[in-house]
């Protein structure tokens, strides 16, 4: 009698939690049907905003007071910026942030910015910095131009055989560089109005600096000497050669400009798009500008006290997981999920973006991440989003899940992989050039993306699907750490990366006993802490292999997502009687706040491992409800369950 009372106070407080869960979840939806969950990056969107507003003399003083705001309060114990909570100094960022605040107002001799340039100056000045901050500098007049990489605009000339040219880089790369080579090209120098330097930042004069590009390897000294050699010949330039490729890139940049969205709809390319369209004479009141400016400002998120700026927004990739987790949490027929598949619906990319340069003959079918980006659907998205559909209705949406699949089948690349954007984006040798020495030039396939489009391929079981499923099994297999996790490329890290194959290889019907499977779900359970939850910080990436030791014991506790995601997979795994699930089950349980969602301070994901990273504040709303809905669902089916 003792037992049945327990078990069914515990089933009464699972009952109760996805309930809360799945009602606040639902609160949050916007009328038309769609989520969207704030997406929150480092200092380094921020600074680059108020820098924006002075290279433009488009200051917003109460906005830029705002921002200042923030930026302040994300400086750590050290006195520089991370790129996520509790990280390391970076000093990219610090030197961004530093010069953002003295912008601002703020005194050198502040006790915050005494710290900050004491860490700036203890790793070498700014000189020190990456590229793209460097590039930076030059435009500010703080560096001369030979301290940044010499990208110039004649690269849109160049043929598409030659080993470099902007189809053979990611879609992030490309949108962000074909506007900066128009900014290089120009020399197109910030109006800085107040003229505010920040010379106290370097540690050798930077007209005397001669060591702006460190030998990486013995591939990159090689393109250090190319480029070195072709800066020196570029006064031989014809100028209506150069004239042909700023016309090229310009026709590139507006037939990209993705109206109120953006260029590319991220923050780096829209901010270098703007300022480009201004170095190429448009005037303030030209429509493209106009437009322009109104998507950077569409990014902000401005609060009673402070504002920051966001890199991008995520309203389908919030939309599908929130549908993901209600399906598992309530009835196919729900109609907050109807509303928002729907909304998604319409939103299938039917027309040919740059993904058709490797592979003309595919016919679209994908999805963005952003509300509009025709030119870059992704995989991912794409394949969460079908995922949805089947799971609600597939007879409804035969049609789009169809031209998803299609779409996803034929993006494979040679390896048997899938990336996020392209097919075979994978030219190594490119993250060695100079302008790459943040090493995120390039879209190879993924495990975690691979396992989304394995997910959804695996369920629909079509025979046109078989040998691309075998070879993307395949790749999966490989890419198996010898510990057992996956490599978790667009989430925090080998967690996500665990659960993203796990549940692939479920889906296609993959031996869930077999030694594969029983290696992550050993490597889950020895990463459990002893709170019950799981947590694993971004320091990760900077590591050569997966310690669960190091993960167990990382610099910050368990969170609700990551608990989420490790859940979910040892319940993919059959794992949903085992101990480490039952202790994590109710670790979510315990976390639980009064409105039925979880407080999770944590950046969540990579937006490039080593150098970007994000908070997406929807991650600890739809995914501990669908861990927890899960779990229920095979320890206890109901007909009422979309198991």
């Amino acid at each position: 009698m003792t037992l049945q009372v327990s078990f069914d106070q515990e089933a009464a407080s699972l009952h109760s939690s996805i309930d809360r869960a799945r009602d606040s979840l639902k609160s949050a939806q916007h009328a038309d049907g769609h989520w969207c969950f704030e997406l929150e990056a480092d200092c380094t969107i921020p600074s680059e905003y108020i820098l924006m507003m002075h290279f433009m003399d488009e200051l917003d003083e109460e906005l830029q007071a705002k921002l200042a705001v923030y930026i302040r309060a994300r400086q750590n114990e050290e006195g520089g910026w991370p790129l996520y909570y509790a990280g390391e100094t970076d000093i990219s960022c610090t030197v961004k942030a530093y010069y953002a605040l003295k912008l601002a107002g703020d005194s050198t001799e502040a006790l915050h910015m005494k710290r900050a340039r004491e860490v700036v100056l203890a790793r070498g000045g700014a000189a020190r910095a990456n590229v793209f901050t460097r590039i930076m500098l030059a435009q500010f007049r703080q560096i001369p131009w030979r301290g940044v990489p010499f990208v110039p605009v004649e690269i849109m000339l160049l043929p598409k055989w030659f080993f470099f040219n902007v189809d053979r880089v990611s879609y992030w790369s490309r949108t962000v560089m074909v506007p900066l080579f128009i900014l290089t090209s120009l020399r197109a120098h910030a109006k800085n109005p107040s003229r505010t330097g920040i010379q106290e930042l370097f540690v050798t004069p930077p007209e005397e600096e001669r060591n702006y590009f460190p030998v990486r390897s013995a591939r990159n000294r090689m393109y250090l000497l190319l480029e070195q050699s072709a800066r020196r010949l570029q006064a031989l330039i014809p100028s209506a050669t150069r004239e042909r490729a700023l016309r090229k890139a310009e026709a590139w940049v507006i037939e990209r400009l993705n109206g109120e969205e953006g260029l590319g709809a991220i923050f780096p390319a829209m901010v270098n798009a703007y300022e480009a369209l201004a170095a190429l004479g448009y005037p303030a009141g030209h429509p493209f500008r106009a437009t322009a400016k109104h998507a950077l400002r569409k990014l902000l998120v401005v609060r009673e006290d402070d504002a920051y700026c966001q890199p991008c927004v995520s309203p389908v990739w919030d939309t599908a997981l929130a549908c993901h987790a209600l399906l598992e949490a309530g009835q196919k027929d729900d109609p907050e999920v109807g509303r928002a598949l729907d909304w998604m619906a319409p939103l299938q990319v039917r027309e040919w973006g740059d993904w058709a340069v490797q592979r003309p003959d595919v016919k679209p079918g994908g999805w963005a991440f952003q509300y509009r980006n025709d030119h870059y659907p992704d995989l991912d998205d794409t394949a969460a989003v079908a995922w949805a559909m089947e799971r609600a209705d597939r007879e409804r949406y035969a049609e789009e899940i169809d031209l998803a699949a299609d779409w996803l089948r034929d993006l494979q690349s040679r390896d048997g992989g899938f990336a996020a954007f392209d097919a075979d984006n994978n030219n190594y040798h490119l993250n060695e050039i100079p302008f790459a020495d943040h090493g995120a030039l390039l879209d190879p396939p993924t495990a975690d993306v691979s396992a989304r489009v394995v997910t959804l391929l695996g369920r629909l079981g079509r025979d046109e699907d078989r040998e691309a499923l075998a070879e993307c099994l395949k790749y999966l297999e490989q890419a198996q750490d010898d510990a057992g996790p996956w490599w978790g490329r667009w989430g925090t890290n080998y967690i996500y990366g665990t659960w993203s194959v796990m549940t692939g290889l479920n889906e296609a019907g993959y031996d869930m006993a077999s030694e594969p499977s029983a290696r992550a779900a050993r490597w889950l359970k020895e990463t459990q802490r002893t709170d019950g939850g799981w947590g694993e910080t971004n320091d990760t990436y900077r590591e050569d292999a997966p310690d669960s030791e190091v993960i167990r014991s990382g610099n910050h506790g368990s969170n609700a997502f990551q608990t989420a995601w490790a859940l979910l997979a040892l319940l993919e795994g059959g794992e949903a009687d085992c101990p480490e699930v039952e202790r994590g089950i109710q670790y979510l349980i315990d976390q639980q706040t009064d409105d039925g969602l979880w407080d999770d301070p944590w950046f969540t994901a990579p937006g490039f491992p080593r150098v970007f990273y994000l908070k997406y504040h929807g991650y600890n709303k739809y995914f501990p409800l669908w861990a927890l809905a899960r779990y229920r669902n095979l320890r206890s089916p109901t007909p009422s369950a979309e198991a």
